[in-house]
């Protein structure tokens, strides 16, 4: 169990500073982490075209086969934050990388999409665990001057283990099976999650807790009647409902007239991920120099204008659009995420878990709603919703501002 020994030295409780080879050591930890997590999550995304013609299914309810797992996932979050209150941080990170995994090679052999469908579900409960929480490791292990930076590679990670996810499984698919691409998955990411077993730390600044549900509730209840901390929720729900809805729709609007584009080129388009893996880094380094109350309107504002973008006729262009909108989301992500963080104090667990809880639940709410307006309205009916949930992030952030201009 991830606890402090009263023998333990003095220096055995340093918070782990930027540049250190502990910090290094759990970076490439976390590195690994993100890639087992994002990369199972989302290989599905690329595939739900696939999955439409394979099945008959629409576009709306093919998108299950992602906002399943995703909204499995949301539910679950509060759950294993408090489990981690009790059994400690690294252990819930270790059963969810490992029980995910397994997971991911069993939902390459079910015949139905149904079944389909309820396997991702239970999967997204078990992946549920790292990122409920990894924020609050983090957030604990971290000095508070290397936090913004960590907390960006660790965004990083996720970025490129959900670029990788999509864009491998998008090649498999065309080259041999999607059946055969998620059991390699599964191969892989068990391998992965042993090697992150034996490289992460156990936790030097974790307290223990037993408490009762009661207990339990209450700091719940605290982490979610602070308004700075709901607009913080809020604006993760509206973004991330964005970000997944101009990723899955996108991949229907490129494989019809006139680009006809294969499931494998698509595929390829996820390598905007790469802007994501940038900024998040480069954003958590800079919310620690100007403050967060600067970053975050700064990246919505980059958001919109690569959703715009997105709405010419050129390739170029919406590949342009793409990784501006990607660039914006990762930075926007990686600031709001700190911030719940660093204003959550006593239910800082609670609070990243609420966080994402309205992260994910944003993805599938607004991902399935968007696939009505893909079916009604086209790509830019799509671009319409997207833009309006960015317009009501902004408008909540007002709510939070004054908080994280005292904090940064």
């Amino acid at each position: 169990m991830d606890r402090v020994l009263p023998s333990q030295s003095p220096g055995d409780h340093a918070y782990i500073v930027r540049g250190t080879p502990v910090y290094r050591r759990v970076s490439i930890a976390f590195l690994a982490a993100g890639l087992v997590i994002f990369a199972n999550l989302y290989a599905v995304q690329p595939l739900i075209p696939t999955f439409s013609l394979a099945f008959a299914r629409s576009p709306a309810t093919a998108s299950l086969a992602l906002s399943a797992s995703t909204f499995t996932l949301a539910l679950s979050l509060p759950v294993f934050a408090s489990l981690s209150d009790r059994f400690g941080r690294k252990p819930i990170m270790i059963f969810s990388l490992f029980s995910s995994s397994a997971l991911q090679f069993a939902i390459g052999l079910v015949p139905t999409f149904w079944e389909l469908v309820a396997a991702r579900a239970l999967e997204g409960f078990t992946l549920a665990g790292l990122p409920a929480v990894a924020m609050t490791y983090l957030s604990e292990e971290m000095d508070a001057s290397s936090l913004g930076a960590a907390m960006g590679l660790y965004i990083s990670g996720n970025s490129l283990g959900g670029l990788l996810g999509r864009v491998l499984i998008s090649l498999v698919a065309d080259g041999a099976s999607w059946r055969i691409g998620m059991m390699a998955f599964g191969a892989v990411s068990l391998a992965l999650s042993g090697y992150v077993a034996w490289a992460l730390p156990a936790s030097r600044h974790f307290e223990q807790r037993r408490d009762g549900a009661r207990e339990i509730l209450s700091r719940f209840a605290r982490a979610v009647t602070r308004p700075e901390l709901d607009a913080l929720y809020l604006v993760g729900g509206l973004l991330m409902g964005g970000f997944v809805s101009l990723y899955t729709y996108m991949g229907f609007r490129l494989a019809r007239a006139p680009y006809h584009l294969s499931t494998s080129v698509i595929g390829l388009l996820f390598f905007a991920y790469l802007a994501g893996t940038f900024s998040s880094s480069f954003m958590g380094s800079l919310t620690d120099r100007i403050g967060r109350h600067r970053v975050l309107p700064l990246n919505i504002a980059i958001m919109a204008a690569g959703a715009v973008l997105t709405c010419a006729r050129s390739l170029a262009a919406i590949v342009a659009g793409m990784v501006v909108f990607t660039f914006g989301f990762f930075g926007a992500h990686a600031t709001a995420s700190s911030s719940v963080g660093s204003l959550g104090g006593a239910e800082r667990a609670q609070a990243s878990a609420l966080y994402l809880f309205c992260y994910y639940t944003g993805s599938s709410v607004i991902g399935f709603v968007a696939g009505l307006f893909w079916t009604d309205m086209g790509w830019r009916g799509v671009i319409g919703m997207i833009l309006a949930a960015q317009a009501a992030a902004a408008i909540a952030f007002l709510f939070a501002k004054r908080k994280l201009s005292g904090a940064s």
